[in-house]
């Protein structure tokens, strides 16, 4: 008989908003309750699928939380899966570590939670059928500055050795580097199988040694778009391996871009929105879908659509509602009349953007200026949010940039609009 597990890692229950501009309040909920959503489709995967297993591969918390109501809603689950005969294995991440749950929830006698220490534990089989063992390792502090790979018990010889670890794989730049380790490191083990979490982007790597990062069942902002899923796993009798995605998450974050080219009719512009509305719910694989929208392109409505962009938004709102089970989180303008160099020589407010985009925001003194006042703003947020603007020296000056430009592009439509130009 194959042996058939489901492996996901990163869930972080009852995480809370990340996305400041998620100011809907039936979005809020949505979203503050889709963490256990997805857990109760992980759940009834397992169930539906009659799996051997279900392999937690870290972050099931999302940090030091008291509530026992998350205690309360993950032993209901794990109690289903207790009472079909599945077993559940656990390692801990790094916010694993830092969870009070962790340490005072009891599991029934079908669930694992590795230690400190590198286990491997050999699943009961009969004797014709292919050796299983599934190896671990939890975080036993919030952070793991060094490889772990060398702590793990070597392969049982003649099984399919499966691990499970919580790792920044290859180093991945938008995570925190905890337990590093290279792929070729984890393909040199010797184990069949490697079942990995902490990054939230899936990716599945075949051959000899199968690497999987199944990606966060559930995005918990704009910066988790796409469908979000878990690996259901089939080891079969001859030792091969294979992976379905199955999809898990209730809410699907989406960018979409609507290049308004050409329109100059305001209503075109929001007929155009909302057929890409429909478009977007028709492909997304969730039940409800939410969606950043970002308008490009040249038009002679950008100053009006920049100026009235919290109309436009409305209307996006309005639409969205109409379709059903579909929510616009925000609309960004990057629309313009005409190129910035092509600008001087036109109307004042045209040539004053134009100094505003070529020397003033590309000077050292703005810069540094700019620079100064930001760190000065950064130095009074709480820590959790230090990161916003960006978490390292790139991504910071972009995104300076960025809201220069934004912030520059407000004011002159509205100057724009005073003068009586480009009204539609």
């Amino acid at each position: 008989m194959p042996y058939r597990f489901v492996h996901t890692a990163d869930i972080h229950l009852d995480s809370p908003l990340r996305s400041l501009a998620l100011r809907d309040p039936n979005l809020a909920d949505l979203i503050a309750n889709a963490s256990r959503q997805a857990f109760v489709n992980i759940v009834n995967l397992c169930l539906d699928e009659q799996v051997d297993a279900l392999l937690l591969a870290g972050d099931l918390y999302d940090g030091d939380q008291t509530s026992m109501k998350t205690a309360r809603f993950l032993a209901t689950q794990v109690r289903k899966l207790h009472e079909a005969g599945i077993r559940v294995f656990i390692i801990r991440g790094n916010h694993d570590a830092l969870s009070k749950i962790t340490r005072e929830l009891v599991y029934p006698e079908t669930v694992k939670v590795f230690g400190g220490r590198a286990e491997a534990v050999p699943i009961d089989r009969p004797s014709n059928e292919v050796p299983v063992v599934i190896h671990g390792l939890s975080f036993a502090e919030p952070h793991a500055p060094e490889s772990l790979v060398h702590k793990y018990k070597p392969p049982v010889e003649g099984a399919v050795n499966i691990a499970m670890m919580h790792t920044s794989l290859d180093g991945a730049s938008d995570h925190n580097p905890y337990a590093p380790c290279r792929l070729a490191d984890l393909q040199a083990t010797g184990f069949q199988y490697w079942a990995l979490g902490h990054i939230h982007k899936r990716s599945v790597t075949q051959g000899g040694c199968t690497v999987v990062m199944p990606g966060t069942p559930q995005g918990r902002d704009i910066n988790e778009a796409g469908m979000k899923s878990v690996s259901l796993v089939t080891v079969s009798d001859d030792g091969s391996i294979r992976i379905e995605e199955r999809a898990t998450s209730i809410a699907q974050f989406e960018r979409i871009s609507v290049d308004a080219t050409g329109i100059d009719d305001w209503q075109d512009m929001v007929s155009t929105l909302g057929r890409e509305l429909e478009h977007a719910r028709n492909r997304a694989s969730a039940e409800h879908l939410i969606v950043r929208l970002r308008v490009t392109g040249k038009t002679p409505l950008a100053w009006r659509i920049r100026r009235d962009s919290d109309l436009l938004k409305t209307e996006a709102d309005e639409h969205a509602g109409s379709i059903g089970f579909c929510w616009v989180e925000k609309l960004d303008v990057d629309c313009r009349t005409t190129d910035i160099a092509s600008e001087a020589g036109g109307d004042p407010v045209a040539e004053l953007r134009h100094l505003i985009m070529s020397d003033v925001v590309q000077s050292e003194s703005y810069r540094q200026e700019a620079n100064r006042i930001t760190q000065e703003l950064i130095r009074q947020l709480p820590q959790e949010l230090r990161d916003l603007l960006g978490s390292n020296e790139n991504s910071f000056q972009e995104t300076l940039e960025a809201l220069a430009v934004e912030g520059a592009e407000d004011v002159l439509a509205s100057l724009h609009a005073a003068t009586g130009s480009g009204e539609t």
